[in-house]
């Protein structure tokens, strides 16, 4: 996996404690990223617990802080996509590498002498992971307290069965007591988890559909080729790390071809508008035809 996002969080930490000035642009320059990624690696850092100073404008440092030592598995987090890669990685080495006991000795360190293929259950730490998984477990319905919905805002309870988590532990899929139909919930838009009394009565209703590289859920298999160059390539492999096993290997340039099916147009459709002169649309005519519609209903100019 070319410059994984563990790699370049290493060195911004670097890079940031250095004694030179480095704007959020020259950083993003040094990492090839972009400069959205060095405010949410930041904003990473000071959840763990590290001080971030902004010394001027643009220009953001870490400094030595006294107390409480930063919460490294806070930073070191591992998702189901990021575990399969890290885990893929260090089997890949030899067993009389040095190296592969002591990724496997500095990492159990960080999360407890947990194995890496375990690092999915630190998010259960949270309350309502924790709170939802019983409730899968134990067959029960649950009320999503204060659930924000991505429309209008509005936030509301909504009484659910949840059934499984998606395999990125993002959202949760759920049957919807209200709607009466399947459907995928953000865990982060959940104020709280109640689980009721009752046990499940739609089983036989529980039913998820597919999640394609871009975490869009659907049924369809429709088929995408595209052309990025290296700064969109390495961003794509960052924000979706199961897009690398749909990767061609990189051409002298960098650039590389994806070549995979999705559920849905919505979640390629916004990587590819946000990338517009780092990608090339080598074959996907459904793909042309909804980033032409969409243009031409929020984009264009009247």
């Amino acid at each position: 996996m070319d410059q994984p996002k563990f790699e370049r969080m290493l060195r911004l930490m670097k890079l940031m404690t250095g004694n030179t000035a480095l704007t959020v642009e020259d950083l993003a320059r040094k990492l090839d990223t972009s400069y959205r990624s060095i405010y949410r690696y930041i904003d990473t850092f000071r959840e763990a617990g590290f001080a971030v100073q902004k010394v001027d404008a643009g220009v953001y440092q870490l400094v030595t802080t006294r107390g409480r030592l930063p919460d490294f598995s806070k930073i070191v987090y591992f998702s189901d996509e990021e575990a399969a890669i890290v885990n893929g990685l260090i089997e890949g080495l030899d067993n009389s590498n040095a190296l592969k006991q002591n990724l496997r000795q500095k990492l159990s360190a960080i999360y407890d002498s947990a194995p890496v293929t375990d690092f999915t259950e630190k998010r259960a730490n949270s309350l309502n992971v924790r709170e939802l998984s019983d409730a899968i477990r134990e067959e029960k319905a649950v009320v999503l307290r204060d659930y924000k919905s991505s429309h209008s805002g509005e936030r509301r309870d909504r009484k659910v069965e949840p059934f499984a988590f998606t395999s990125n532990y993002i959202h949760v899929w759920c049957y919807d007591l209200e709607d009466g139909r399947c459907k995928t919930f953000a865990i982060a838009r959940i104020g709280e988890v109640e689980v009721c009394p009752e046990s499940w009565a739609h089983a036989p209703e529980h039913r998820r559909d597919e999640l394609d590289v871009f975490r869009m859920p659907g049924q369809r298999h429709i088929p995408v080729r595209l052309q990025l160059d290296m700064m969109a390539a390495n961003l794509l492999c960052e924000e979706y790390p199961l897009a690398e096993a749909e990767l061609s290997p990189a051409a002298a340039d960098g650039s590389r071809i994806l070549d995979t099916q999705v559920c849905a147009l919505q979640g390629v459709g916004r990587f590819v508008l946000g990338l517009a002169d780092h990608i090339r649309i080598l074959d996907a005519p459904e793909l042309r035809d909804y980033l032409t519609q969409f243009t031409q209903r929020y984009l264009v100019l009247k």
